[in-house]
């Protein structure tokens, strides 16, 4: 009879579910129960009859056996531990923070390491991450059947915390610059209420080329006359179309702004950037005679493009 052993605290009926929910999958019968120490600690024992194979045979069935239950482990860590180890993380390494910034780290962390975003490069890093659990409860039970789960995971995952270490460092950069762009919003918003509104309208037409054209209530176009302050300052430098809209728009500061083409921003953060600074007084147009306009003069100038593009 072969055995493996797991000291598992309180959480033995979790354990065991994961522990199944792999045996299952290897095509041999086990057995797997707890045991209850004279101090109540609960350890999880995984049995084994091999009696009836030869010794070769014998190996290869109780590595499987150990490959499934090193899986199951790995799967429970990381349900079980790793937000847990994530906040141990960020007391210990940024304990400046307080309690609520902590939080909002942890759920930034959090997001990635569940990888909520789908990210391709985030499920590399998820398999990477199991990976080396399992490989440590591989080699630790070359060593020995009997595994602390508590102290496994304090001691003997160094390479799996550094993996963790870095997603609360780069969850901390996040929220630095979150912090930092709600800082300079706060800003914006407080040279817009402090001026006196120069329009009642302004229209912003997006181009699909980075461009804006600007006009008033009227449908006037005064792009030129509101950006030639601007201009005067960067002259000489590249000039940033993004700035420039939001400058001249902070610079006017409209009671009402219409935003037409917001398909065509390639930049998407900066719509969010004039919602957050303008707040109730941006509006997103979903179609007019100025988005028909725009998109057929978008259009001309594409299909310009395509014609010099094939001519050459």
């Amino acid at each position: 009879m072969q055995f493996l052993c797991i000291e598992a605290g309180e959480c033995s009926e979790n354990i065991k579910d994961y522990i199944k929910d792999e045996l299952n999958k290897v095509n041999i019968e086990y057995l797997v129960d707890d045991i209850v120490d004279s101090d109540g600690k609960v350890t999880v024992k995984c049995k084994v009859d091999l009696s009836k194979m030869d010794t070769e045979e014998q190996s290869v069935i109780f590595d499987q056996i150990k490959a499934g239950i090193s899986s199951a482990l790995a799967d429970y860590i990381i349900k079980e531990y790793e937000e847990k180890l994530i906040f141990r993380i960020i007391n210990s390494n940024y304990c400046y923070f307080n309690s609520i910034e902590k939080k909002e780290i942890l759920q930034i962390a959090l997001y990635v390491i569940k990888n909520n975003e789908n990210n391709f490069l985030n499920k590399l890093f998820q398999i990477r991450r199991r990976n080396i659990i399992i490989r440590k409860l591989l080699d630790y039970y070359k060593g020995s059947n009997n595994l602390i789960l508590d102290g496994f995971v304090n001691f003997r995952l160094k390479e799996y915390m550094k993996d963790l270490e870095e997603i609360v460092d780069k969850a901390v950069d996040e929220f630095l610059m979150e912090r930092e762009y709600k800082e300079f919003i706060r800003l914006l918003r407080y040279f817009v209420d402090i001026q006196e509104p120069k329009f009642n309208i302004i229209h912003v037409l997006v181009s699909y080329d980075d461009k804006y054209v600007l006009l008033n209530e009227n449908k006037r176009e005064i792009t030129n006359e509101c950006i030639q302050e601007f201009m005067n300052d960067i002259e000489g430098e590249e000039i940033n179309y993004d700035d420039l809209l939001v400058s001249s728009l902070i610079t006017m500061a409209p009671r009402k702004i219409l935003i037409h083409g917001a398909n065509n921003f390639k930049n998407k953060e900066l719509l969010e950037t004039i919602k957050n600074v303008f707040w109730e007084k941006t509006f997103v147009c979903t179609g007019c005679e100025l988005c028909m306009s725009n998109m057929v003069r978008n259009q001309g100038v594409f299909n310009k493009c395509e014609e010099k593009y094939s001519r050459s």
